[in-house]
């Protein structure tokens, strides 16, 4: 959440912030008052903002940056690994050969699904900082990843959940946008890609539970708690959630960030059971807890919304909060033995078909 703290700092230099808004690409697509007349039919419209629904805080706000930004600075070393991550080479005659449905996990919150000959890739953030418009960075845990994208296969959809950051990358998508032939993108997403060149009639935005098919897959865009804005100036001016995606096979739900909710039921209820469950897990702190689940809330997720294996996600790649690096798993795999949720933990890079092991303990092998 180190972005959100920067982003305070600029907004509190109204002028230069501005200017710096303008001039800066990053920052993506103005909200225009079109933009503003089509969220007018979404019901987490407020008028002026987008809105969850539940009641939503973080206890953070320029009294308490200080302290934020020292905390932050003076306990890095323990929250990265002392060395890069290495990522297992693109396997494509594993990932394209055979009918299970697979997956690719990158860190974070990026995989590559393929599911009935399809490939569909989510929320490509390969870029090496998550901020990239402060003075402080946020360096990625491996390097050269934006290299990755030049060795991915054509991309048939790319599912976008909301525009910070670490989720929506502009370097990225400049690589991306010629190989993907389509993007999803939750409402008010689209005018960054449009800023970035990427046309407008291949990108469709969604409000939640709106849903389509795609090469004969269900794809559904879900609730999630969370929030939105890449500037100082346009929090929450677009939609965040979550994807279901389900052919006759397999049944996929992509959780997106947020905090813990009724609507995991809801999910479960509607769209469950997933053979897979991708649930943001890392980067969370009892002062953001409304935005960012704890591990234990993210098992209790998976068990909400009737997931069958879950993967947690949002972690290994990034320290945008203040706990160790290898925290969300240790504690996600805990609280998954004990309430016996069924779980998969793949290394980065790795192709892994839907009906495997969880696998090894990998981030045990790496000191910091």
């Amino acid at each position: 959440m180190i972005t959100s703290v920067i982003l305070l700092i600029i907004a509190a230099a109204l002028p230069a912030g501005i200017a710096y808004a303008r001039k800066n690409p990053q920052f993506g697509g103005r909200v225009t008052a079109e933009e503003k007349k089509k969220f007018e039919n979404s019901m987490q419209w407020r008028g002026d903002i987008f809105e969850n629904s539940s009641t939503t805080t973080m206890d953070m706000n320029m009294k308490t940056v200080p302290g934020l930004l020292k905390e932050f600075v003076n306990g890095r070393k323990s929250r990265m690994p002392k060395t890069s991550i290495d990522f297992h080479e693109f396997d494509r005659e594993r990932f394209e050969k055979g009918s299970k449905p697979r997956f690719i996990w990158f860190g974070h919150s990026v995989a590559l699904l393929r599911i009935d000959s399809t490939n569909i890739l989510i929320d490509p953030m390969f870029g090496p900082d998550a901020s990239p418009i402060g003075p402080m960075r946020t360096k990625r845990f491996s390097d050269n990843t934006l290299n990755i994208i030049d060795s991915l296969p054509e991309i048939d959809l790319v599912l976008l959940t909301h525009d910070h950051y670490d989720h929506l990358d502009y370097q990225s998508i400049l690589k991306l946008k010629n190989k993907a032939k389509c993007f999803y993108v939750a409402l008010g997403t689209g005018r960054h890609l449009i800023k970035w060149g990427v046309p407008k009639d291949r990108i469709q935005e969604f409000d939640w539970w709106q849903k389509t098919t795609f090469n004969e897959l269900e794809i559904v865009f879900t609730p999630s708690r969370h929030f939105s804005g890449r500037g100082a100036f346009d929090r929450a001016k677009s939609l965040w959630g979550g994807w279901v995606v389900k052919s006759k096979e397999c049944s996929v739900y992509w959780s997106g960030d947020g905090g813990y909710d009724s609507h995991f039921k809801e999910i479960g209820m509607k769209y469950g059971p997933f053979d897979l469950g991708f649930m943001e897990c890392g980067q969370y702190n009892e002062r953001w807890q409304q935005i960012h689940m704890l591990p234990e809330e993210a098992v209790q997720a998976s068990k909400d919304a009737k997931v069958s294996k879950a993967i947690p996600v949002h972690w290994g790649a990034f320290s945008l909060a203040l706990h160790d690096w290898k925290d969300p798993i240790q504690r996600f795999e805990k609280q998954a033995q004990l309430d016996g949720q069924d779980c998969l933990f793949p290394e980065l890079g790795k192709v892994i078909e839907s009906d495997e092991n969880h696998g090894e303990r990998w981030w045990e092998k790496i000191d910091y």
